[in-house]
């Protein structure tokens, strides 16, 4: 049993996920995380990987011993403070991993086969005219995965069934048969599409810069499903308007819910809300495993999921 208002939310959740806690704890809810905290003696924190989580906050709840993040990324999180104060935390790896991937792949057939514009050019009228123009094939293609973990496997293996060549890159080798690239800039050199679904955090800030799109070169593809730090935002502007790489397809974003407005005139860009991990089964068994591991932790067990 988790106590009564013992867990406090933090952050605002859809609608369904909110259903799914309500299910199963009474939480105090504080929407904006840089407002003061509920008076209360919370011990546990609920929260969504999308919700930064200042020490500020953590300050104000001298009893917390856990968070509980509803996501794959923990780079919401003041991990050194966690650590210095011995505070526990979990994610939801797994569960996501159906949905962000076929997300991923949706926006690679839409990046390459231009189907946001293809829709709008039957509907307004425009096939009458003339024939919509061609677009490009994803069979065999080499597609470079940056970050082969769970979410960058399980697509890899969706798509093998396309006919593409398949290397990646990482902090160091797997044992995969696919090929190993020891940086971003080796592997784009290669490829015809990099997806990128490495975690966010310092050590991947920026990664993804002017000499990465430059090696990716005028007939590459770029794909983000990871985190939009990932990206330096101003060099791929500056790649998409020169026509240096072909063009980009986007879930994440820099500074978002704030969209860079110089994306919205782009032509060869494809652009989506964050909604990787968005459908209700996936939300549902996200919310439903953060709150397992907080009945895991009140219940004196190990957590099921936790960030090491």
């Amino acid at each position: 049993m988790i106590p009564v208002n013992s867990v406090l939310q933090v952050g605002s959740f859809p609608e369904v996920m909110q259903a799914e806690i309500n299910r199963s704890l009474k939480t105090v809810q504080l929407i904006n995380p840089h407002e003061p905290a509920p008076a209360g003696s919370y011990e546990a924190i609920l929260t969504r990987s999308n919700t930064p989580i200042p020490e500020s906050l953590l300050r104000q709840i001298p009893n917390l011993k856990v968070i509980a993040c509803c996501g794959v990324g923990y780079d919401n999180l003041p991990l050194d403070y966690l650590k210095a104060h011995r505070i526990q935390a979990s994610t939801t790896p797994g569960v996501l991993n159906d949905a962000v991937c076929e997300l991923g792949i949706g926006l690679l057939f839409a990046l390459l086969r231009r189907l946001p514009a293809a829709d709008l050019f039957a509907r307004s009228g425009e096939w009458q005219a003339q024939a919509f123009p061609i677009t490009t094939t994803l069979a065999g293609k080499t597609v470079g995965i940056v970050g082969l973990g769970r979410i960058g496997q399980d697509l890899a293996k969706r798509l093998e069934a396309f006919g593409v060549t398949i290397a990646y890159t990482g902090p160091s080798a797997k044992q995969s048969s696919y090929a190993f690239y020891k940086s971003a800039v080796a592997l784009a050199e290669v490829a015809d599409v990099l997806i990128l679904t490495c975690p966010g955090g310092p050590e991947t800030e920026r990664m993804i810069d002017a000499n990465v799109l430059n090696a990716l070169g005028p007939k590459g593809y770029l794909v983000n499903i990871a985190r939009g730090s990932v990206i330096d935002e101003s060099a791929l502007i500056s790649a998409l308007q020169q026509n240096r790489i072909a063009g980009a397809a986007l879930d994440v974003f820099e500074n978002e819910p704030q969209l860079n407005s110089a994306f919205i005139p782009l032509h060869n860009v494809v652009l989506s809300p964050h909604i990787g991990s968005a459908t209700r089964e996936t939300r549902q068994a996200m919310t439903r495993l953060a709150i397992d591991n907080l009945e895991a932790f009140f219940n004196h067990r190990p957590l099921l999921t936790p960030i090491h």
